[in-house]
């Protein structure tokens, strides 16, 4: 399987790119921030928002649908907020039936919904531009800088280092199965469902075991080699004054779009 199956990241020449991973980190954090304070049905102030991720896209050089496309993967995980219509007083927009129950949409709820959608749209759309405009190892280091628990970074940077390793397991695992399972044409291969089951059971144990030897074998590698603990980079990671222009200037930019949506 190959690494950008799951690696995002857009290789460009470009300011964002360019940027120190740290003002992009910082930077994404306090837009998020800045989306969850905005009061609800600020439109306006949301519209700012999406502005400055459009303008940020555009700048590091990629498609203006790029995150846009990307973030609708989200918009499930908020489904669970669709109560809020329901259950937020206000005033009634619409009743639907459900069995004995009268379910009643109330303009307060509705217009908290919608916020809660577009905060988490705009959240993701920004995140996903990280991921995209950042390396990695330069999205690790910049966390350790940050003073982040090294520990979580440890966890973080060895569970995306070996995603793919493990992905490659899978591959093995089912590429014996299917070796392994001879089928008639028209016919397809295997036994009933508790059969299927107990075969993907085995699979699952079988990655299991696999996964654990190796992960033993690569811990005692690295200690060998003289793994400490930390995680070096051969980027220096020097703030320059470009950096904290930017910095500057999106904070500003956040600040003015409080101040809209409190207008």
């Amino acid at each position: 399987m190959h690494a950008n199956t799951f690696d995002r990241y857009e290789a460009r020449e470009s300011l964002i790119h360019r940027l120190d991973p740290r003002v992009k980190v910082v930077v994404t954090v306090l837009f998020i921030l800045s989306n969850v304070l905005l009061p609800d049905g600020t439109w306006l102030a949301f519209l700012f928002s999406w502005g400055v991720v459009l303008l940020a896209t555009g700048m590091a050089g990629l498609e203006f649908n790029y995150t846009l496309k990307r973030s609708f993967v989200a918009l499930p995980f908020v489904l669970p907020a669709i109560t809020v219509m329901f259950t937020l007083p206000g005033q009634p927009l619409l009743t639907l039936p459900l069995g004995s129950w009268d379910l009643t949409v109330t303009d307060a709820g509705l217009i908290r919904f919608l916020s809660i959608v577009i905060r988490s749209w705009l959240s993701v759309q920004m995140a996903i531009l990280l991921t995209a405009a950042t390396q990695f190892p330069d999205l690790m280091h910049a966390l350790r800088h940050l003073h982040v628990p090294q520990i979580l970074i440890a966890v973080i940077s060895f569970m995306y280092r070996y995603l793919f390793v493990l992905a490659d397991e899978v591959m093995r695992l089912l590429r014996a199965r299917e070796s392994r399972s001879a089928r008639l044409p028209g016919y397809r291969s295997g036994g009933s469902i508790p059969w299927r089951a107990r075969v993907a059971g085995n699979m699952a144990g079988q990655l299991f075991v696999r996964s654990y030897e190796r992960s033993d074998r690569v811990y005692n590698a690295m200690l060998a080699r003289g793994y400490d603990g930390q995680f070096l980079t051969l980027n220096p990671h020097v703030m320059r004054p470009n950096d904290w222009l930017i910095g500057g200037v999106v904070v500003i930019l956040l600040l003015i779009i409080q101040l809209i949506g409190r207008l």
